[in-house]
């Protein structure tokens, strides 16, 4: 699929530049939202800073109830058809420890997944547009969201009508995720899924204590616990088809007070990830297949729980071809790549992508001077991204958003 012909590309091949000029005021924006982070779906701060900064502009602004959520429409001077931009705004509950100059003010509280520049470069593209209306056919709504990190901030605003604020719903959608797993200023996107379905799963083993002398006078549930994480492992590699793929995880064992009692009960707590929602089933079948019976030999009993999480992050073929043509007109064939698998990291734009043809992509951001992969990376209390990845991110929001409004997508 290519950019359409009625889409002028010498429009569309400037907008690099005039992102550009814009990096100031973009880093300023970025930087203030980063000394003040908030968490989850009520980020009543970062939202007033948003709105101060899309003041001045011709666009329409929707605030949110149920969350901190925040659409803004700009409608171009040609008629044409929708499409939705994200920015998510949330932080994370860790403590900085990046030694930026314009670190976290708050302790505990972190922008660690680059979400602060995510809305900052909305905001720029939202201000870009804004200058080129004119220009711009059909409607752009951008969508500033909280509550990415585990709180359905998306879901939220979706059931709140975020599809129906502009009038028509959206033919197409588009999101950017910084990563410092590539080289700054590209971007990296695939089609079909690009990230996992997320789950988390609480395995409670109910025994008896007792002295830890005596083990044969308890039930002790701590060897069962392990038991059903070596079992649950060798299961995963058994039952799930290897082009199929799925994660489980147990990152924390609970269990115990002192070193002679035997405890009465132990606790595993995990996550599971897959790339197909049929895997996703299987995993939660094998758990509990799993716990329960390994339990059952020992004659002990098993609980296990689910936290259903965020689903599949899959990206629409046809759309995810559009989008890859519009970034080489607008960034160069160098600027653009594939990664070679997807993630097992999960994102509540899925539940936009199911919704609406659209692509997520990633922005490179690793720092000049550096390897990317081999720095810290997003969720680390250390991680550093480069601001000048910014100029790539506001110019690509721009361009597919023109060259959607030009009928690029038909969907």
């Amino acid at each position: 699929m290519e950019v359409p012909a009625g889409c002028n590309l010498g429009s569309v091949r400037s907008l690099l530049p005039e992102a550009r000029s814009l990096l100031s005021r973009t880093v300023d924006l970025r930087r203030r939202l980063h000394r003040n982070p908030e968490l989850g779906n009520h980020v009543p701060l970062t939202r007033a800073t948003v709105l101060a900064e899309l003041a001045s502009l011709p666009i329409e602004i929707t605030e949110h109830e149920t969350t901190s959520g925040l659409v803004a429409v700009l409608r171009g001077t040609r008629p044409g058809p929708t499409i939705l931009l994200r920015g998510d705004m949330d932080a994370l509950p860790i403590h900085e420890d990046s030694g930026l100059p314009f670190a976290s003010e708050h302790a505990g509280r972190m922008h660690a997944c680059g979400h602060d520049m995510h809305t900052a470069m909305l905001a720029g593209a939202a201000r870009l547009l804004a200058s080129r209306r004119e220009d711009l056919a059909g409607t752009v709504l951008f969508m500033f969201q909280p509550g990415e990190e585990g709180f359905f901030g998306a879901r939220l605003m979706l059931e709140e009508g975020l599809l129906d604020t502009a009038g028509e719903r959206p033919s197409g959608a588009f999101a950017l995720h910084v990563s410092n797993l590539y080289r700054s200023g590209t971007v990296w996107f695939r089609p079909g899924p690009q990230m996992a379905a997320t789950d988390e799963v609480t395995i409670t083993i109910r025994g008896q204590g007792g002295h830890a002398s005596a083990p044969h006078l308890s039930v002790d549930p701590v060897p069962v616990a392990a038991e059903i994480i070596v079992a649950a492992q060798t299961a995963l590699t058994r039952r799930i088809n290897v082009f199929e793929p799925g994660v489980i995880t147990f990152a924390r064992i609970r269990a115990g007070t002192t070193h002679n009692v035997i405890p009465e009960t132990a606790q595993l707590l995990g996550t599971v990830r897959a790339l197909s929602e049929t895997t996703r089933g299987e995993l939660h079948a094998i758990l509990h297949r799993v716990a329960t019976n390994v339990a059952a030999a020992h004659g002990v009993e098993a609980e296990v729980e689910f936290g259903v999480g965020y689903p599949v992050t899959v990206n629409d073929p046809r759309y995810t071809a559009f989008v890859r043509s519009v970034a080489r007109q607008a960034l160069g064939d160098d600027y653009v790549g594939e990664p070679p698998w997807p993630s097992m990291g999960g994102e509540d734009f899925s539940y936009v992508l199911n919704e609406v043809p659209g692509t997520m992509a990633y922005l490179g951001s690793c720092p000049p001077g550096h390897e990317p992969g081999q720095v810290p990376g997003n969720h680390s209390n250390r991680v550093v991204y480069d601001e000048d990845a910014m100029i790539t991110g506001v110019a690509l929001h721009a361009a597919v958003a023109m060259a959607h409004g030009d009928g690029g997508f038909d969907s």
